[in-house]
C-alpha cells in the first residue's frame, strides 16, 4: 500500500518525520505513542498557536505541573481532556507511569504552568527516558518568558546565557555569581518577587555596575521592563505577582571587575586624570570612575571624602 494511504506524514520545513500517528484501522498495531512539549501562555491567554490547541485536543492525556492552573486555559478554549499532575515532587514516580503509556499506543501533550516546559521547569526525566526508549518527543514552540525578554530588553543578544533560577539562600548566590562574573555576555536570570533586590545588590558586588534590566509582569495588563544600571536601578514600590526576569548586560569594554588590590588608587587621582585627558565635568568623571570600579556613586562620593580626610 502506498504511503499516500496513511494520514500520518506531515511535511515540516524540509524534514518528514513521522508524528501524530493516526491510524484509520484503529490502534491494533503496536507503535509508542508521541509525547509532544507544548509551550502554553505566560500571561495573556492570546499567545497561544493553533499548533498547541490542535494538539492539547487531540492528545490523549495532558501531563501537567499543576492542574488546576492547567483546567482554567484547557476550560477557556473548551478543550475536555484527561490531566494529571506533573511536578518536581512526583517527577520520578510519574515520569515511570507515563512511559508505559507512551509505550502502549497514547499520545501525551506534556506542559507547564506557564511558557515552554523544561525552562526552569520539570519534564527532564521524562523527556530523556522517551529518548532512551526511542519514543518520538515532538516540541511544539510558543511561548517563552525567557525570550519574550530578551527580545525587548535592549541588551545586546547576539549571545546571551540563561542560568534559570540562582540560590534563594545569600552566600549560596553570592558565590553563583562571583563563578559568573568573567562572561562577556548578557546574562539572564529568573528571580521570585520578594528576593530581586536582594539578587541585584549581590550582583553590583559581584559583576560591578553594568547595565541592567528587570522584566515583569510580561505579557499582563501590568507588564513592565525597568532599565537602568545595577547601581541606580529603582523598582517601584509593590510586589509584583509570578516571577520576574532579571537581565544584565556584558561588560563594557575595559569594565571587567578588577581584583580589590587593584583599585587602591586613589578616585579623587583618577577623577582629575580623566577631566584633563577626556575634559569630562567632575560629575561625569566620577560617574566613569565609579562604573569601572563596580560601586555606586555615592560609594564613590564617599570615598572621595574619606581621602580628603586622610590628606589634611
Amino acid at each position: 500500500m502506498a504511503l499516500s494511504a496513511f494520514p500520518f506524514f506531515v511535511r515540516r520545513d524540509r524534514y518528514t518525520i513521522l508524528f501524530e500517528v493516526r491510524f484509520r484501522f484503529g490502534r491494533s498495531f503496536e507503535m509508542a505513542g508521541t509525547l509532544f512539549i507544548v509551550a502554553t501562555p505566560i500571561g495573556n491567554l492570546e499567545d497561544i498557536t493553533l499548533r498547541a490547541l490542535r494538539v492539547l485536543k487531540e492528545a490523549d492525556l495532558i501531563a501537567c505541573e499543576d492542574t488546576r492552573h492547567t483546567r482554567k486555559l484547557l476550560a477557556h478554549y473548551q478543550i475536555s481532556k484527561p490531566a494529571v499532575s506533573y511536578h518536581d515532587h512526583n517527577e520520578r514516580e510519574r515520569s515511570a507511569e507515563l512511559i508505559k503509556k507512551l509505550e502502549a499506543g497514547l499520545n501525551i501533550a506534556l506542559v507547564s504552568d506557564a511558557g515552554t516546559p523544561l525552562v526552569s521547569d520539570p519534564g527532564f526525566r521524562i523527556v530523556r527516558e522517551a529518548i532512551d526508549r526511542s519514543i518520538l518527543v515532538v516540541p511544539i514552540p510558543g511561548p517563552s518568558a525567557l525570550i519574550a525578554a530578551v527580545s525587548s530588553s535592549g541588551l545586546p543578544t547576539g549571545e546571551f546565557a540563561f542560568f534559570g533560577f540562582l540560590p534563594a539562600r545569600r552566600a549560596a548566590r553570592k558565590a553563583r555569581l562571583k563563578e559568573l562574573a568573567g562572561i562577556k555576555s548578557t546574562l539572564v536570570f529568573y528571580e521570585a518577587p520578594h528576593r530581586i533586590k536582594e539578587t541585584i545588590a549581590d550582583a553590583r558586588e559581584a559583576f560591578g555596575d553594568r547595565e541592567c534590566v528587570v522584566a515583569r509582569e510580561l505579557t499582563k495588563l501590568h507588564e513592565e521592563f525597568v532599565r537602568s544600571s545595577l547601581s541606580e536601578l529603582e523598582l517601584p514600590e509593590g510586589t509584583a505577582r509570578g516571577e520576574i526576569v532579571l537581565l544584565i548586560g556584558p561588560p563594557l569594554q575595559g569594565q571587567l571587575r578588577q581584583p580589590a588590590a587593584e583599585q587602591i588608587s586613589s578616585i579623587s587621582e583618577a577623577i582629575e586624570g580623566l577631566i584633563s585627558a577626556e575634559g569630562l565635568d567632575q560629575k561625569n568623571a566620577l560617574k566613569r570612575i565609579a562604573r569601572e570600579r563596580g560601586i555606586s556613586k555615592s560609594d564613590a562620593y564617599r570615598m572621595i571624602i574619606a581621602e580628603r580626610r586622610r590628606s589634611k
